[in-house]
């Protein structure tokens, strides 16, 4: 069986978009695990701001 010319280019493609698609797989995994790590973040420092104000017996008085 002989491949023509326009077969060769199609199977080349076909193997570029495979790899772009891997490419992009790995970004949005690599970006979903620090959108995690800035959640955490996020969370932690909610916390702990709550946990020092509700130890603290009320709200914050201003002292200008």
């Amino acid at each position: 069986m002989k491949l023509y010319t326009v077969q060769i280019v199609a199977g080349l493609l076909a193997a570029v978009a495979f790899v772009l698609a891997f490419m992009a797989a790995g970004a949005a995994v690599a970006s979903a695990l620090f959108m995690g790590l800035g959640l955490a973040a996020l969370g932690w420092l909610a916390y702990s701001l709550i946990k020092r104000v509700r130890h603290r017996g009320g709200a914050p008085t201003s002292q200008a």
